[in-house]
């Protein structure tokens, strides 16, 4: 816990300073960014889908069992 008590005004004054010194993404930076979250995370979920039907028909191949 903190070991002082902040007066609320003065926590909102406090917060407010802190918020200006972030340095924050351009509109531009954000939409790169999730643009490349979205594509990347589309080439994962290709690629498992790929590496499970793989592994499935080598499991279905080499013990006769699935599907």
């Amino acid at each position: 816990m903190a070991s002082k008590i902040t007066n609320p005004f003065v926590f909102l004054q406090q917060v407010r300073t802190e918020t200006s010194k972030v340095t924050w993404p351009t509109r531009r930076e954000t939409v790169i960014s999730t643009i490349m979250v979205m594509a990347f995370a589309c080439i994962a979920a290709i690629f498992f889908f790929a590496s499970d039907q793989v592994i499935a028909f080598l499991v279905e191949l080499i013990l006769g069992i699935g599907r």
